[in-house]
């Protein structure tokens, strides 16, 4: 079994339910969703652009899949976030938009976010002693030969090349994305999403994922809320 830590909002919230029916799967309860038509793409050709990103569920990386390091056990784990996330403030993030990040479109935020990168770089810190070395087949699959030195330094030590300074918060939405099918892939996304991108989302809650079958999908485990803003108000009242 392997684990994360990751964001995405409620289960309730439209973006949520949006993304779901977008990826043809629901990492809450793993149901599969009937998608959105979008007459640019057929039904197949979607399911095929969303393949990778469905494995995972609607999410942001804040601690990439793990295995437990010997000694702990995933009960530890869900207390120590629990700890974790007691001592921290719910926070609005900047807004979100539609964006490419090399080859795949994501929600990207419209600013740089020092409040997030720092929430993000506490995380893979503060959670390292959960996460066992990487195997070598892990390691491999990476292809730190197509890594620059930093981003190939920071998969040895932390088991991942987008940590710190080369982290980029970004809830992906498909794999690979062809260039001739790029403007369209845009504009049904943009359609899609953007009328709920007006307001930003908040990072109340923290959710750890697992893979509980190597190659298997990503579920919900725990999600984890925040210290609320009105309950830190209240503490210093």
């Amino acid at each position: 079994m392997r684990y994360a830590i990751f964001y995405t909002p409620p289960v309730d919230h439209a973006i949520t339910r949006l993304a779901a029916a977008w990826l043809g799967r629901d990492a809450f309860g793993g149901e599969p969703q009937s998608r959105p038509v979008i007459p640019a793409f057929s039904a197949a050709r979607l399911s095929e652009l969303a393949k990778a990103p469905r494995r995972y569920g609607f999410h942001a990386t804040l601690k990439a899949p793990f295995h437990l390091a010997e000694g702990v056990d995933g009960t530890q784990l869900v207390s120590a976030l629990q700890n974790f996330a007691r001592d921290r403030t719910a926070f609005a993030m900047p807004k979100l938009k539609v964006g490419r990040l090399g080859p795949f479109f994501a929600l990207v935020p419209e600013r740089d976010g020092a409040e997030l990168n720092q929430f993000a770089a506490d995380i893979v810190d503060g959670f390292e002693a959960f996460r066992a070395p990487l195997a070598a087949a892990d390691y491999a699959r990476r292809k730190p030969e197509q890594l620059s030195a930093q981003h190939r330094a920071y998969l040895q030590q932390w088991g991942y090349p987008y940590v710190f300074d080369a982290f980029r918060f970004h809830m992906t939405l498909t794999g690979p994305v062809p260039d001739a099918e790029v403007n369209k892939m845009e504009e049904a996304l943009t359609s899609l999403f953007q009328p709920l991108l007006s307001a930003p989302l908040i990072c109340d809650h923290l959710t750890l994922f697992c893979e509980r079958q190597t190659g298997g999908p990503f579920m919900v485990h725990t999600s984890i809320p925040l210290k609320s803003s009105l309950s830190a108000k209240a503490a210093t009242s």
